[in-house]
């Protein structure tokens, strides 16, 4: 089974078990349709069946069926919650995840290796790669289409024509 990290529990709220999450989706309403996630606790993978799902300025208030009680919810503070790929749906064409673009080797389209992307920066308008390079500081990429030309997951590629000066930096 593949799992992705959809969000992080942050604190408490209320005296009944419900917890504060900040969501890793660019969606948050994406937890409407998971019926549950998993957090690692002591080295366990362990199932917590969502019952409810408050919004809260850009986090989520949950109640997990398992936690019941301040007590019980302060165990699970700081844990990164992942869901099962499959429970996540079809993204749309031209939407990837970040787990699957981390270590994705960077072309330019006269197939000569940029480097390899190592982390990915949204900024609102549009993400950014950010790429490592052999004895060269990271460059940063827009994800823009006249930069990103292809991205082939399945050959671990992506393609890019670099704009004037990009390289420089």
């Amino acid at each position: 089974m593949d799992y992705l990290e959809v969000g992080k529990i942050v604190n408490t709220h209320g005296l009944r078990g419900e917890v504060k999450v900040v969501p890793w989706t660019d969606y948050p309403d994406d937890f409407e349709d998971i019926e549950y996630v998993y957090a690692e606790k002591r080295g366990a993978r362990e199932r917590l069946d969502i019952k409810n799902i408050k919004y809260q300025k850009n986090n989520l208030i949950v109640k997990f069926a398992q936690i019941n009680s301040i007590d019980e919810a302060e165990t699970y503070k700081n844990l990164v919650l992942t869901a099962d790929r499959d429970v996540l749906g079809e993204l749309p064409e031209g939407v990837y995840y970040i787990a699957d673009l981390i270590g994705l080797e960077v072309v330019k389209e006269t197939g000569e290796s940029v480097g390899e992307i190592t982390d990915v920066i949204n900024t609102g308008a549009n993400d950014i790669y950010v790429v490592k390079r052999e004895g060269k500081r990271d460059m940063l990429i827009p994800v823009i289409d006249e930069v990103v030309k292809k991205v082939d997951l399945e050959n671990k590629k992506v393609t890019v024509e670099l704009m004037e000066g990009l390289e420089d930096l």
